[in-house]
């Protein structure tokens, strides 16, 4: 076989990490962990359900009870999510950007209908009510009112969409350059030498190792010639 060039990389790369791996998906039981934590958030939100339903909301106050677990049991079910491993693990924190650009006008909208469902004759439900008006969506709003439970529940699950982790934490050493060593070889694996003096190329020394002299080499150094 022949070869004209062998080249030798070696690269050391250390990575000092901690136990939880990058990736959700790669953790063992993760499957097991999230069906887990979602059957505990539903068994939850199904608690709090069912204790809306035990509290009269014919009066603001029992009105506000029953949607407030509803909203509650919303919030339970997209924590169980978060705590289950759905985004990357690691501590939750709140996204900034999704509260304000997806949380608040998706509130605002649903608590719009909740307050025009509210019972009785309060400012912000008189207000509502005669706002809708204005803008001409009191049709609208009369028809969604039939549904108010599905807004409450909206906005709890919408809440804790608005938790995002931050992820396993990483630590990465800087890994020394690589190192090539690079030997160039002649036919059948001999060493090359180009210039046929007997050296080979690799071990002859580069230019700056050189010296050049122009003094005549000494007499003794010199080739003896005879005379005859």
């Amino acid at each position: 076989m022949l070869r004209r060039r062998t080249e030798t990389t070696k690269t050391n790369e250390e990575a000092v990490k901690d136990d939880r791996p990058a990736y959700a998906a790669h953790r063992p039981l993760y499957g097991v962990t999230r069906a887990t934590m979602t059957l505990l958030g539903a068994a939850g939100a199904g608690l709090l359900i069912w204790l809306a339903t035990q509290i009269g909301e014919k009066t603001n106050g029992g009105y506000w009870a029953v949607y407030g677990l509803i909203a509650a049991a919303g919030l339970v079910m997209a924590l169980s999510q978060l705590l289950g491993g759905w985004t990357k693990w690691g501590w939750p924190r709140l996204s900034a950007a999704f509260f304000l650009l997806a949380f608040v006008p998706i509130a605002l909208v649903s608590l719009w209908i909740v307050l025009a469902a509210e019972p009785g004759n309060g400012w912000f439900h008189r207000h509502v009510v005669s706002w809708s008006g204005d803008l001409h969506i009191r049709g609208l709003v009369n028809d969604l009112k039939e549904y108010v439970s599905v807004f409450a529940l909206g906005i709890g699950l919408v809440f804790g969409f608005s938790f995002d982790t931050t992820g396993p934490r990483r630590r990465d050493v800087d890994a020394p350059p690589a190192t090539t060593t690079s030997r160039r070889r002649g036919r059948f694996g001999r060493r090359r030498d180009a210039d046929a003096d007997g050296i080979p190329d690799a071990d002859e020394p580069v230019t700056r190792d050189r010296v050049v002299s122009d003094d005549p080499a000494p007499v003794d150094d010199r080739d003896r010639v005879i005379t005859r």
